[in-house]
């Protein structure tokens, strides 16, 4: 693992453990009433590792998280003591279930009053004021994401799997996270917008991979370069700051 501090960046994971959970759950398409524990505590840990050995600056609630689920992994490990007719044995997911369907509510009910946030300001409108920012796009049949870090972190998981295993081979690697954002900011200067998984098409081992995904992650965070999706579950797209609409439409 990469322990450098050279490479510590602190910047917002996601909105909080649950959040993740419910990302988890939602990708795999889990009924959230029956959340298989060993499957959601084995991707949450992999998650966590990658954070860690990105250095990502993980918060103390994730590994309370993490602690809690192997628990929970245990209890339902035990075999299952004999009871009564009239006992019910309580399951030992109920409570993070409920803690769930609590936050997935609130996080439900915070999108709907940003829709008629939205729907409202385009109402009272000023008409003199066409102009529309690329990062507030209205509401339109082209919809454009913030993607959140989850999101990134799910794509680079997968190009690190696919990445061939290290050599013993050791040569002097020549690149840091500025090069890398040089790069980045060189790319974008002829392109203006190119898919995420290209950023790392040309990397030549799984240290150059963590480097220049932290190299982006620190250019989105200083903003010099923006992230979006078309729609949900497409493809990432990194796009140069003055970029818009047109930029991804031709892409």
């Amino acid at each position: 693992m990469m322990k450098d501090n050279t490479y510590n960046i602190k910047t917002p994971v996601f909105e909080g453990p649950l959040d993740l959970l419910l990302s988890l759950i939602r990708d795999n398409k889990i009924d959230i009433y029956d959340i298989p524990i060993a499957f959601i505590t084995s991707r949450y840990l992999q998650y966590l590792q990658i954070m860690e050995e990105l250095n990502l600056n993980i918060a103390g609630d994730f590994i309370v998280m993490a602690s809690t689920l192997v628990y929970i992994k245990s209890r339902m490990l035990l075999p299952v003591e004999e009871q009564g007719e009239d006992e019910d044995m309580e399951d030992p997911r109920t409570e993070l279930v409920q803690q769930l369907i609590e936050y997935r509510s609130y996080k439900e009910a915070a999108f709907t009053l940003k829709e008629k946030e939205s729907e409202w300001n385009s109402i009272f409108s000023r008409e003199e004021t066409p102009e529309i920012d690329f990062e507030e796009p209205e509401n339109s049949e082209n919809i454009y994401l913030d993607v959140s870090l989850y999101d990134l972190l799910k794509v680079f998981k997968e190009i690190l799997d696919r990445a061939p295993p290290e050599t013993r081979y050791v040569y002097k690697e020549t690149f840091n996270i500025n090069d890398k954002i040089t790069e980045i900011r060189e790319k974008l200067v002829t392109e203006k917008t190119f898919r995420f998984d290209v950023l790392f098409a040309n990397c030549q081992s799984r240290r150059e991979l963590i480097v220049t995904f932290l190299a982006l992650l620190e250019a989105v965070k200083t903003g010099l370069v923006h992230i979006y999706q078309k729609k949900e579950f497409d493809s990432i797209w990194i796009l140069h700051p003055e970029s818009d609409r047109e930029s991804i439409e031709n892409a």
